[in-house]
């Protein structure tokens, strides 16, 4: 076991579930030129998961780079036909991750990370989100004005089987996103493969 360290977390969920007392976990270094700009030198990236079987990524800043990268390959097939047209992109006053483009028609998609899972089922959010519920709110209003809209939720770890929200954490967020789907809202969850040699997204898993 090495020194103790004081790292930055780039998570504002709870993660009740992860950081306690014994559990490993993995955090990277600085580079010697952003040194001067932070308070700690280190940022922590994975955590072990309960079981000890695999790991789990709390970088949330995470999946919006994978999945921007695969929607610039073309490699999601949730969106067959469209291409990435720009990210961290404006509309009237609201901001979406990413515009992709089909026919000149613009489709708005917002990513959301998820750590948490109870016996195979990924759960988000893990503490009470209102910037997330505005989110969904915006989507949906989008959709009933006939724009494509859609929420992909990334499971940053692979003991994942489904993807739900959690109601008894966040009423709010799980009635908006019943909402934003009765609008029309596209609802598509992912799992990754995560290791300290790095996480890949792997394939669909179902949003209940």
């Amino acid at each position: 076991m090495g020194d103790p360290v004081e790292a930055h977390l780039p998570d504002p969920g709870r993660l009740r579930e992860l950081l306690v007392p014994g559990r490993r976990v993995w955090v990277r270094p600085v580079p010697s030129s952003g040194v001067a700009k932070r308070r700690t030198r280190f940022t922590l990236v994975l955590v072990e998961t309960p079981d000890g079987s695999g790991w789990v990524s709390v970088d949330t800043t995470l999946p919006n780079r994978m999945v921007g990268e695969a929607l610039a390959r073309g490699d999601l097939d949730e969106f067959e036909g469209w291409r990435l047209d720009r990210a961290e992109v404006r509309h009237g006053a609201s901001r979406f991750d990413f515009r992709l483009i089909r026919d000149e028609e613009p489709l708005f998609l917002e990513v959301k990370s998820v750590t948490l899972v109870e016996d195979g089922r990924a759960l988000f959010p893990d503490a009470v989100t209102a910037r997330g519920a505005r989110h969904l709110g915006e989507l949906a209003e989008l959709a009933r004005s006939g724009t494509a809209t859609a929420v992909l939720f990334v499971a940053q770890r692979d003991d994942v089987r489904e993807i739900e929200a959690a109601r008894t954490i966040d009423p709010n967020f799980a009635e908006a996103l019943a909402a934003a789907r009765r609008a029309g809202v596209a609802v598509h969850g992912r799992r990754c493969r995560v290791s300290p040699d790095g996480v890949e997204l792997l394939g669909r898993v179902p949003v209940l």
